[in-house]
């Protein structure tokens, strides 16, 4: 089969957090479970009736239980401060979005200090603060505090999740978070229709395209010249519409035919089965248990792993 990955699933099935959860890991301190980042510094903010003036420092919250706490001073009489939680998947200024439920409740004249907190629910990889100041300038900061417990093995848990999700993908013969492919194929079928890989094939951005001896590349038209059939969590098909054929031209030499589909059980980890994610667990949980003290296991574990990576014969 002739596939190449061209969009990367943007996270795994399960997360930093709960692993964690699952294998109990914890430092030991309460100290030691949390970090503190400062998005806005604390300080005087001149007004600016805006969102693009007062921007805090993206902070990165993937795999991690955090809260974002708002400090304010006190205000000057008529001062009004909001302050709300961009998301992004890409700490890139022009990537951050509002979490839809990320806005502090305004704070106007207070005799006292304050201070308000917001967990983030959300599913993106950073977060950051945004504040708007009115009328009079205003004094507030804010924090971002994540549980990071075990953080010295963050790294390691990180790689076993990636291994474990690849183990279950490649097991099951499935792509489990959205991602985006290329199918390549010599010659048209003899049949009505072609077989997608993968399973869970989605209708967004699919396309079909071939090349002619010459090179030219010309792309089908859903519905006119092919129909989708997705069949669930099966392997779906391009199907030729009733009375519908294949294009008659001859066909380029090297990969010709080029179907770009994107399949999964959806973007989110929210949307994989609980049974996906429980296996992707206790895969993990294998590999976390035995590192180290146990030669023939490792071994076993690699000979499992490396044979599943496709090996090359060619001579160069």
């Amino acid at each position: 089969m002739n596939v190449k990955l061209i969009t990367p699933a943007t996270l795994y099935p399960i997360d930093l957090a709960s692993l964690k959860l699952h294998l109990r890991l914890d430092s030991g301190s309460f100290s030691g479970n949390i970090d503190e980042t400062i998005s806005i510094a604390p300080g005087s903010h001149a007004i600016a009736n805006n969102y693009t003036t007062h921007k805090g420092a993206g902070v990165s919250v993937l795999g991690y239980n955090a809260v974002v706490a708002a400090h304010f001073g006190v205000l000057t009489v008529g001062g009004v401060v909001d302050i709300k939680i961009q998301e992004s998947d890409t700490d890139v200024d022009a990537n951050y979005t509002d979490w839809a439920t990320g806005a502090f409740t305004q704070v106007t004249i207070s005799a006292s200090s304050s201070t308000q907190e917001k967990e983030y629910t959300g599913t993106k990889a950073y977060i950051r603060t945004v504040a708007k100041v009115i009328t009079q300038a205003g004094e507030f900061s804010t924090t971002v505090i994540r549980l990071a417990s075990q953080a010295a093995e963050d790294d390691l848990l990180t790689e076993l999740i990636e291994t474990a999700t690849n183990d279950v993908e490649n097991d099951s013969r499935r792509q489990i978070i959205n991602a985006v492919w290329e199918y390549y194929l010599q010659e048209w079928p003899d049949t009505d229709r072609i077989k997608i890989p993968f399973g869970n094939l989605q209708t967004t951005d699919l396309s079909v395209k071939w090349k002619d001896t010459d090179g030219t590349e010309t792309t089908l038209t859903l519905t006119t010249d092919y129909l989708i059939e997705t069949n669930g969590d099966q392997c779906g098909f391009i199907v030729l519409p009733y009375g519908g054929s294949w294009p008659s031209g001859t066909l380029y030499p090297s990969n010709p035919i080029t179907i770009k589909f994107t399949c999964g059980y959806g973007a989110t980890a929210s949307s994989v089965p609980s049974m996906i994610k429980s296996a992707i667990k206790l895969k993990c949980t294998k590999y976390y248990e035995h590192r180290g003290d146990n030669p023939d296991y490792e071994e076993s574990a690699y000979q499992s792993l490396v044979n599943k990576i496709p090996r090359l014969y060619d001579e160069f």
